[in-house]
């Protein structure tokens, strides 16, 4: 029987999942799967923390609940120096189940308001200013401005902690205008300046070598993912073994790599990022962040999932799934059509002659392995992809959507809700509804992706004998709005 203090603290706007009982008794417990999903701050101190801060617990009538470290600032807390919020794992844009402000989230996450008013933004969902403040409020506890605002500042702090990165450089790695406008912010939010709070030696690392600890809520299925970007890596582009993910990409006009490993000491991934230019290290950060699906909820998908009779005991086997994203929209989109009713080793040999013969070549290997660039839209539009042993329907299929992409008729915006996504994308000759779907639970990380027409998912689903494709998607709507989850579950659940 849980026990709790006779007043609860209070709680300002969390998330459906969450309640007053249960973040006192996950702040009481330290338990890491509630890090970052909720802040506590304490009122005797003007200082918030993470629910798992080492420090001794202050007493409930002390304590107030936050659903974001903007909202806590925006209050008027202090960041810890001690828990350090800028080290707790992202809360799932998804968590109020509000595809417009995660879509939101995603923007600013982007840095999109570094460099436009919070109109622009309002303009991206397709709402008011007014109308999206008050979401923002509502489910976050503070506006869009506040929500950048602590963005840049925790990454700013991030970065001064774990590289050797001049304060200039991350001030402008981090968004911020000026260093002026940095020193400004940071010491009103911890009172120090940014370099007095930079103690000792600042990290090393090897040459030209910026890394990054990327945390998550623990269950997390690493090795699952990992398999799950082997059976698919394209050679030359990607390298994946049993312990990391390795691979090329271009940036600001120059080519670079990252390395994606576990660390065994924390519940964090460890990014290693090899480029000539600083500033790219957090957007490679973010973009590696939703590739491997670092800010997800598994308590609350497990919540839903696993009240499904199909879905249970595939959760305990894999506790922790994730969907896995991508590093480019388009590659993915390729290698979807790529695969339509072939195998995913015939579709990886495919995409490696494709690679081979319109990819663009490093002048040196960027590590071992790593030596070309998956080809652009503009490159693939007017391809010859049959003499590759591609058949001519799906040849034409990836010239037409190369084409529509270049020409901005489809692709990858992450305000685009799924139901427009797919007909757009279903528009496009040669795809259809699976293929749009794979595509919007690759690229877009969007967590409601359901290719229910998956003949490996409707057997899973149905113990063996498949399921039509119209009872499945049926069976999944209680699934909602994690069925991309379920897709990866059933999938496991095929060997």
């Amino acid at each position: 029987m849980r026990c709790y203090p006779a007043r609860m603290p209070d709680a300002h706007c969390l998330p459906p999942h969450l309640d007053a009982a249960t973040c006192e008794q996950a702040r009481l417990t330290r338990d890491p799967r509630f890090d970052g999903l909720f802040f506590t701050a304490v009122t005797s101190t003007r200082i918030f923390c993470r629910p798992v801060c080492p420090a001794p617990a202050p007493k409930p009538r002390h304590v107030v609940y936050y659903p974001s470290a903007a909202a806590a600032a925006a209050a008027g807390f202090r960041p810890c120096l001690r828990c350090r919020p800028e080290l707790a794992p992202g809360a799932s844009a998804w968590r109020g189940g509000d595809a417009l402000v995660a879509s939101a989230l995603r923007l600013i996450e982007d840095g999109l308001l570094d460099r436009a008013p919070v109109a622009a933004l309002a303009a991206r969902v397709g709402v008011g200013e007014r109308h999206l403040r008050r979401l923002f409020t509502e489910q976050l506890g503070a506006g869009p401005l506040a929500v950048a605002a602590t963005r840049r500042l925790l990454a700013a702090k991030k970065l001064l902690h774990e590289t050797g990165l001049p304060v200039g450089a991350i001030a402008h790695a981090a968004g911020y205008a000026s260093l002026r406008r940095f020193n400004a912010a940071f010491r009103g939010a911890y009172g120090v300046a940014p370099r007095e709070l930079r103690r000792g030696r600042a990290p090393t690392a090897e040459e030209g070598e910026l890394c990054l600890r990327l945390p998550y809520r623990p269950p997390y299925d690493f090795a699952g993912l990992l398999a799950f970007f082997a059976r698919r890596a394209i050679p030359g582009v990607e390298v994946v073994d049993a312990a990391s993910y390795r691979r090329v990409f271009m940036h600001g006009g120059a080519p670079g790599w990252f390395e994606v490993g576990a660390p065994a000491d924390a519940p964090a991934l460890l990014l290693r990022v090899h480029h000539p230019q600083p500033a790219a290290l957090l957007g490679v950060a973010a973009r590696v962040r939703r590739m491997f699906d670092l800010d997800a909820d598994a308590a609350a998908i497990a919540a839903r999932l696993g009240a499904s009779r199909a879905l249970r005991p595939l959760l305990r086997r894999h506790p922790g799934v994730r969907v896995p994203g991508c590093w480019d929209g388009f590659e993915i989109a390729v290698r979807a059509v790529l695969g339509q009713q072939v195998s995913v080793a015939a579709a990886r040999t495919l995409a490696a002659r494709l690679v081979e013969r319109y990819g663009a070549r490093l002048d040196a290997d960027a590590a071992p392995g790593l030596r070309a660039l998956f080809p652009s839209p503009a490159v693939l539009a007017d391809a010859d992809l049959t003499a590759l042993g591609v058949t001519r329907a799906r040849a034409d299929a990836i010239r037409t959507l190369a084409r529509a992409v270049e020409e901005g008729r489809v692709g990858f915006r992450a305000e685009q809700g799924l139901p427009a996504f797919v007909e757009a994308w279903s528009a496009l000759p040669g795809i259809g509804a699976w293929t749009a779907h794979y595509v919007a639970l690759r690229a877009l990380g969007h967590p409601d992706a359901f290719p229910a027409a998956d003949l490996v998912l409707r057997k899973v689903a149905g113990g063996g004998a498949p399921l039509t494709t119209r009872a499945l998607e049926a069976l999944a709507q209680d699934w909602r709005p994690w069925r991309a989850y379920a897709t990866m579950l059933l999938w496991r659940g095929a060997g």
